[in-house]
C-alpha cells in the first residue's frame, strides 16, 4: 500500500501527475486544486497518497496533505459520493471551507462544486456534520448558534439579527458568526437592533 509519493514531476494530463521516484513513473490523480498547487515540470514534491486497488487496475490519488486525503476518505462514506465527486468537492473547496461549510451546514457552500447538486450537498453536510468540528476552525459556538438559528431554536432577537444581516447580503455562516460574537459581547438579554449594530461592527474589520 502506498502511503506517500516523493519525487520529480515528470509530467502533467488534465486530472492527474506523473511523479518520477527513482525512475520509476506514478501516475497518481489529483483535484484540480493540488494540479495548481504543485511545482512546475522538473521539481521536487511529496504527494499524501490514498491506494485503490481494484481487480482490473490500481489508482492513485494525490493530496497535498494528511488532512485533505482524511477528506477525500470521509466524503466517500457518504450515499452516492464516490472518488470523483470527492475529487471535485476538494477541488473547490479547502479542507477548512470545508469543514466549516460542514459544521454550519451551509449546503450552498458544498453545492458549488460542479457536479454536486443540492440533494447530495444536503446529504454531505448531513451525514459529516458530527465529523467536521474535529477539523474546522470555527468557534464551537459558533457553530452551536447557527445549528440553532438553522433548527429555528435561538432566541428571537438572534434569529431576527441574522436573518437582517442575511437580508443584506451576507452568507449566513458569516451573519451567524457576527451575531454570535455580538451575543458574547452584548449579553443574552440585547434586543435585535443592538445584536445587529455589533454584528455589522463585527463584519466590518
Amino acid at each position: 500500500m502506498i502511503a506517500k509519493l516523493k519525487g520529480i514531476i515528470d509530467s502533467y494530463g488534465e486530472d492527474f501527475v506523473i511523479v518520477d521516484v527513482n525512475g520509476v513513473g506514478y501516475l497518481v490523480h489529483c483535484s484540480a486544486r493540488t494540479l495548481q498547487a504543485l511545482p512546475a515540470q522538473g521539481e521536487a514534491t511529496t504527494l499524501s497518497i490514498e491506494t485503490y486497488v481494484r481487480e482490473d487496475q490500481i489508482r492513485l490519488f494525490g493530496f497535498q496533505s494528511d488532512v485533505e486525503r482524511e477528506w477525500f476518505r470521509l466524503l466517500q462514506t457518504v450515499q452516492g459520493v464516490g472518488a470523483r465527486v470527492a475529487l471535485a468537492v476538494l477541488g473547490t473547496l479547502k479542507p477548512a471551507d470545508l469543514a466549516n461549510a460542514i459544521a454550519l451546514r451551509d449546503k450552498a457552500m458544498v453545492a458549488r462544486t460542479p457536479g454536486v447538486g443540492p440533494k447530495v450537498a444536503e446529504r454531505i453536510v448531513t451525514e459529516l456534520k458530527d465529523k467536521a468540528p474535529a477539523f474546522t476552525d470555527l468557534d464551537p459556538a459558533v457553530i452551536r448558534l447557527s445549528g440553532a438559528v438553522d433548527e429555528k431554536r435561538a432566541p428571537q432577537p438572534v434569529a431576527d439579527a441574522v436573518s437582517a444581516l442575511v437580508n443584506l447580503g451576507y452568507g449566513q455562516p458569516q451573519a451567524a458568526a457576527a451575531v454570535a460574537a455580538a451575543t458574547r459581547s452584548a449579553g443574552d438579554g440585547a434586543d435585535t437592533a443592538r445584536l445587529i449594530r455589533l454584528g455589522l461592527k463585527e463584519l466590518s474589520r
